[in-house]
């Protein structure tokens, strides 16, 4: 990133920390909440997320999760619950007024959870395109809205060094607004936007091909559900409205050699597609997966493909509510 635009983005956090901003961005929908958890109203008031980074499934591992853009602390707070220990959790944040505001706001969350103490949560100075970790030292890695303020190759630099830290088997938790058709180049070029993350949106294609270039193979989608509709009115550099989506992702890091010779190893995307087997028999196998004759069977968009053009099988649309990461 150009000087000029990184000064841009520390501005844009730093007065968003000094003084909440309720129109950075924008979370649709209830959060989940768990049991003798109290977020501290500071820290509500200063999510400037577009989704969830946060679930249980994916928190498996007795490595440090690692968060990338601390914000007002609330999911390093939300991913410590699950740790509960000194360092269990480490926060990163280049701006040093958000790193100040999360330590306050985790002090606050210590005087109202009794579970909870400030050094499970370890807040360093560092960002995405260096993160200050070792190689494969942590289980899983989480950013919410933090990724898009990115240009393309600074995207892919930040995707990679998510994927170096990974341990094997570590999972990437991401959030991020996408949108629903390429923007304008002009609209692009707006720096304040862009860091508002509002610019700096990749359609879903391109999303989720730049995870696969990084390194992640398995893709899991587990929402994608409007954001925001940007107008011509508030936007002249556009000719229609155009909506955007957030999309929340879990994308795993394999071992090196978890492709063995002659299996299928291509890009894995799961978006909630099922294939049901409607034979004549009472079961068919397909890339060592079982179907039992009229019942659904999650499966990956690539095999959903593929059983698609078969007359025995019956294959859902994509729900973008995937739950698990299944076969192929």
């Amino acid at each position: 990133m150009s000087t000029d635009y990184l000064q841009t983005v520390h501005d844009v956090y730093a007065a968003a920390a000094l003084k909440t901003d309720a129109t950075l961005c924008c979370t649709a929908g209830a959060r989940l909440s768990f049991p003798d958890l109290r977020i501290p109203k500071t820290m509500l008031e200063m999510n400037y997320g577009c989704g969830s980074s946060v679930h249980p499934a994916d928190l498996g591992g007795t490595r440090p999760i690692l968060y990338v853009g601390v914000g007002g602390g609330m999911e390093a707070l939300e991913l410590a619950y699950f740790r509960r220990r000194p360092g269990g959790v480490i926060a990163v944040d280049p701006v040093r007024e958000m790193r100040e505001a999360a330590r306050r706001n985790l002090d606050e969350a210590a005087r109202e959870n009794p579970w909870f103490r400030p050094e499970f949560v370890e807040i360093l100075e560092g960002d995405a395109h260096h993160l200050p970790v070792p190689s494969g030292s942590v289980d899983v890695l989480a950013q919410n809205c933090l990724f898009n303020v990115f240009v393309e190759d600074d995207f892919l630099a930040a995707l990679r060094e998510t994927h170096r830290v990974l341990a094997p088997g570590g999972r990437f938790s991401t959030s991020d607004p996408i949108t629903t058709r390429p923007l304008p180049e002009a609209l692009r070029r707006n720096q304040t936007l862009r860091a508002r993350c509002t610019a700096g949106c990749q359609t879903y294609e391109a999303y989720l091909g730049a995870l696969a270039e990084a390194g992640f193979r398995r893709i899991l989608i587990r929402s994608r559900v409007p954001y925001r509709l940007l107008t011509p009115h508030e936007h002249p550099e556009l000719d229609e409205p155009v909506l955007l989506e957030s999309i929340e992702v879990v994308a795993v890091k394999d071992a090196p050699d978890a492709c063995a010779p002659g299996e299928r190893c291509g890009l894995e995307v799961h978006s909630g597609r099922t294939a049901i087997y409607v034979g004549t028999g009472r079961s068919e196998a397909v890339h060592g997966l079982s179907f039992a004759h009229g019942i659904p069977v999650p499966v990956s968009d690539a095999v959903a493909q593929e059983l698609g053009r078969r007359n025995d099988f019956h294959v859902t649309a994509s729900t973008f509510s995937a739950r698990e990461l299944g076969c192929c």
